[in-house]
């Protein structure tokens, strides 16, 4: 049987994140899940980063078919979840399913995969406190703020929790997320 991982993300999830994590993972044999608060279509954004520009600008990005509503998760289905960036983490983070889920997938030991302003959906959850992490350099704050401590480098692990920057870090992510899913 597959190993699933549950990709959440919803309405201005970062398309490039969403669309590289469903394929890497379906190329490595595992069952993507895309979970959002409705099982619908959603729609992506695409950030960019310009030249002259201080932080990124969005596009309309891409429409995502969701698989499930994140008030139907069940943790024990899956065996790791990742956390889309974009701008649906500022508020996946007020959605009582989403901290449930994230906050369960940590008891459990599970791995849990974040990139970008996924960290805020971490944050929210109370899961960044003592730990060594990264995100988009904009969201630092937030981490600090949480107890975290954030690192300049385009991916860092610490324990089961694997953080990346932006989609610009995605082949250094990818390289450490299944590097460690081979040695588990």
């Amino acid at each position: 049987m597959a190993k699933k991982i549950l990709i959440i993300t919803d309405d201005s999830g970062e398309s490039l994140e969403i669309y590289y994590a469903q394929q890497r993972f379906t190329e490595a044999g595992w069952k993507a899940v895309i979970a959002a608060t409705q099982k619908k279509l959603i729609h992506g954004v695409i950030h960019d980063f310009e030249p002259g520009w201080n932080t990124y600008v969005e596009r309309p990005g891409y429409l995502v078919k969701c698989d499930l509503a994140l008030r139907n998760v069940r943790v024990t289905d899956y065996d790791a979840v990742m956390l889309i960036g974009g701008r649906a983490p500022e508020f996946l983070r007020h959605d009582a399913a989403t901290i449930r889920i994230v906050q369960e997938f940590a008891r459990r030991g599970k791995w849990v995969f974040s990139i970008c302003h996924g960290i805020q959906i971490l944050i929210a959850a109370g899961l960044v406190k003592g730990k060594t992490l990264t995100c988009y350099r904009n969201v630092r704050f937030e981490l600090e703020q949480g107890g975290g401590k954030w690192v300049d480098k385009q991916c860092v692990r610490d324990g089961k929790f694997i953080t990346s920057q932006t989609w610009e870090s995605h082949p250094e992510f990818y390289r450490e997320i299944f590097n460690q899913l081979k040695e588990s």
